[in-house]
């Protein structure tokens, strides 16, 4: 089984942008617990982080026959891009979204989706753990499409 994590903006930042919201780990450290992970389950994991939206959506488009599914943290572009919902509706590969802080717990803009009414499922509030939390889910869903 293969998975594509992918980062959205600004989670480049991590350990250093806003550590009482996001947390004081780095992506780095993401990174290498969804590896431990990824290996304890026997999945294959590609980690990719993007700033620009285009970036973002040519890495969906481009997991079309290669990925068998996708574990995204779209960060900002949640709540504004069509482009990358609409490149994830396309390709049509099985997406988790998910998100370090409780988005629903926060600003109003915050509180929509663009991803969520076409991903399996989403997962946020719990720093880190919601990217391991977002793989273990990922997996299963695949595993029982299997």
């Amino acid at each position: 089984m293969k998975i594509l994590v992918l980062h959205g903006p600004n989670l480049n930042l991590l350990g250093t942008r806003e550590p009482e919201q996001y947390g004081r780990e780095t992506l780095a450290d993401v990174n290498a617990a969804l590896q431990v992970l990824a290996a304890d389950l026997g999945v294959e994991l590609t980690t990719f982080q993007a700033n620009a939206e285009g970036s973002l959506v040519d890495a969906i488009q481009e997991a079309r026959g290669v990925f068998d599914g996708i574990l995204i943290n779209p960060a900002a572009y949640t709540h504004t891009s069509i482009a990358i919902r609409d490149a994830m509706s396309a390709v049509q590969l099985p997406v988790v979204e998910v998100h370090l802080s409780n988005i629903h717990a926060r600003e109003e803009f915050r509180r929509h989706s663009y991803v969520a009414p076409i991903a399996v499922g989403q997962i946020s509030g719990f720093g880190v753990n919601s990217y391991l939390l977002g793989l273990r889910a990922i997996f299963s869903h695949i595993k029982k499409g299997l």
